[in-house]
């Protein structure tokens, strides 16, 4: 039986994994390629075409940057280069529920590429400011670059964690986040700094992965799984209890998306929850668990979730 693995391995399995996708939608020519859900294929990892798959999105499927569509409404993302759509790493769209406001500072945890950032950024004005926090140092210099690229003056990108948000006490007005805080060992202390920063009457809006029911622990304890989004991901209603023990009220889920899996399906069309280096032996732990692809696909959501500091 594997051990669990410890909070500074995942930190780090999944830091070399997002690391590997910012290297390739660089425009640096890299051979990395096709990412399954939010972890890189070693089986692909010699092939000749970048990843333009989406966090949680199919695996071994090439998306374009325009799939980022899925997501984000086509009139958006004009103006937008390919660097900032193909390193959309996420499973939703939180902007769709955050209500942005001129004038408001935003903060986006675990920020990729910037594409929500540059969103935001639009919706707050010059008089706004977007700040977009990643742990991989890959990502900020992606993110860094496209700002030059974008000719955002009102968006800024720092290196850091969750877990450490270096920000002063109530210094933002919302915080988003897009399929990040699940990938997080210490999810509590992540809604604690977020309710630490934000300002009285702000607003929490994330896009995340949560499960409905109990995955196999040994699936939680592989190192691939969590950059894959799946095995950190927490029951629903473990997630929603978190956010209002930090503080939060008004909690609400205001989505959930569901992939979708034919009856019929086989492992291979949901490579997607079981990434990595040996996804063989993923699937073995799964099977022996007594699920099906399409019996796993039915555990996993994306959901949208709002919450407010008190005032």
């Amino acid at each position: 039986m594997s051990e669990p693995a410890s909070e500074q391995k995942i930190k780090e399995a999944v830091r070399e994994a997002y690391g590997q996708i910012a290297r390739s939608v660089s425009d640096e020519p890299i051979r990395v390629v096709r990412s399954s859900c939010c972890s890189p294929s070693a089986s692909d990892a010699l092939a000749e075409e970048p990843p333009r798959a989406s966090c949680c999105g199919p695996s071994g499927q090439v998306v374009e940057a325009a799939d980022a569509t899925r997501l984000y409404p086509a009139e958006e993302l004009a103006g937008l280069p390919e660097t900032v759509t193909g390193a959309s790493l996420g499973c939703g769209n939180p902007l769709a529920i955050a209500d942005l406001r001129p004038g408001e500072v935003v903060l986006d945890l675990g920020s990729g590429g910037g594409i929500d950032c540059f969103l935001a950024a639009r919706k707050v004005g010059p008089e706004g400011r977007v700040i977009g926090l990643d742990m991989t140092p890959d990502m900020i210099r992606l993110a860094q670059r496209n700002v030059k690229k974008v000719r955002a003056r009102n968006v800024e990108f720092r290196l850091g964690e969750m877990e450490d948000l270096p920000l002063p006490d109530e210094s933002v007005d919302v915080v988003i986040s897009n399929c990040v805080i699940n990938l997080s060992p210490d999810k509590d202390m992540v809604f604690r700094e977020v309710y630490r920063v934000l300002r009285p009457g702000g607003r929490l809006s994330v896009s995340d992965i949560v499960v409905d029911g109990v995955l196999p622990q040994a699936i939680r304890d592989r190192l691939d799984a969590w950059a894959a989004c799946v095995s950190g991901a927490l029951d629903e209603s473990d997630y929603l209890d978190k956010i209002r023990a930090a503080g939060f009220e008004r909690v609400e889920v205001l989505s959930r998306d569901q992939t979708e899996v034919d009856e019929a399906a086989g492992w291979d069309d949901v490579q997607m929850f079981t990434a990595g280096e040996d996804s063989a032996e993923a699937k073995r732990l799964l099977r022996e668990a007594g699920l099906a692809p399409r019996d796993l696909a039915r555990r996993v959501s994306s959901v949208k979730v709002r919450a407010v500091k008190p005032s």
